[in-house]
């Protein structure tokens, strides 16, 4: 985290210098349609304006790894709702100055457009081709780590679901080394998925596994939300956590009806057929085996989690 925020704010600082040393700015880059400028459909479904709010998206989920690793955090009641609400907060301020940056430093927007990566071809326009390079190999290392800390949260949630054996398998997957002190097989098993995903999707293998781990997560903040809306007047409140106060209800609501604009943006388009199909997928083994829960080991869902849990 802290490698990529040093990253985009170096990058943005040096295209700054840049732009501001030779010049070739054009302020007309933030509010053109760009190579979309005639398509009919530019303000339809799956137009450009959809697709900037995909990549928003795609940006911005991530956000609530920090609640995977609660039980491993000094204070969680405390510091996990402010870890998450500060990387919403740092990733919307720093993306945007981000992408401003970028934008009013394109001198060709035509053919940048064209381009297989634009961002790539933008630095090295501006700043050589040595530092695109640079900073290409300083962004797969920030990659690297962001993809290591989805794979550790992932495994935390495995964890976290076999220990209250609500997980296949999870008399192995509840399993912790002794001297890592880390679930092993459930890392295991994240990462193994994770390959083969990789290795069976047709085509686009990576981006169409960004746009379902997009969706997914809306899904799962979204029966969040709900669910805590039925049972918020049930809830205790712990003195000293984190509290919304009298925003609690209308930021419940507005998250709601965000991430229903959200699914329905990232179902839409023709395009996401594939990550939908995985999605809806993943979605039918889960009620199975929700199923299989409700007939064979009722018990698991009769008991609350973590009620032996001490903070």
């Amino acid at each position: 985290m802290a490698l990529e925020v040093v990253l985009v704010v170096v990058v943005a600082i040096a295209l700054a210098i840049a732009v501001a040393v030779t010049g070739g700015s054009d302020a007309g880059n933030l509010t053109s349609r760009g190579v979309a400028a005639h398509a009919p459909d530019y303000f339809g479904i799956g137009g450009g304006l959809m697709l900037a709010m995909i990549m928003g998206l795609a940006t911005l989920v991530g956000f609530d790894s920090a609640a995977n690793l609660a039980e491993e955090a000094k204070d969680p009641h405390r510091s996990v709702p402010r870890a998450i609400v500060g990387s919403v907060v740092a990733a919307g301020i720093l993306g945007m100055v981000f992408l401003i940056t970028l934008t009013l430093a394109i001198e060709d927007l035509p053919r940048i457009s064209a381009e297989g990566s634009p961002v790539a071809a933008i630095m090295r326009d501006r700043l050589g081709a040595v530092a695109e390079q640079v900073l290409l190999v300083a962004i797969s290392f920030a990659f690297f780590g962001a993809g290591i800390v989805v794979m550790v949260a992932c495994s935390r949630l495995v964890y976290a679901m076999s220990r209250d054996a609500r997980f296949p398998a999870h008399r192995l997957m509840r399993r912790v080394d002794p001297r890592t002190s880390t679930p092993v097989p459930a890392t295991v098993l994240i990462l193994v998925l994770g390959c083969v995903l990789m290795v069976a999707l047709p085509g686009a293998a990576l981006l169409e596994l960004i746009t379902a781990s997009t969706i997914l997560p809306a899904l799962i903040y979204g029966a969040t939300v709900v669910l805590y809306l039925a049972v918020r007047g049930r809830l205790a409140r712990r003195k000293g956590a984190f509290d919304l106060g009298g925003f609690e209800l209308p930021v419940a609501v507005c998250a709601l009806v965000w991430t229903l604009l959200a699914l329905f943006v990232l179902v839409t388009p023709g395009e996401a057929l594939v990550p939908v199909v995985v999605v809806a997928g993943l979605l039918v083994l889960g009620g199975l085996f929700f199923l299989g829960l409700l007939v064979f080991d009722r018990a698991a869902l009769d008991t609350e989690p973590g009620g032996d849990i001490r903070w």
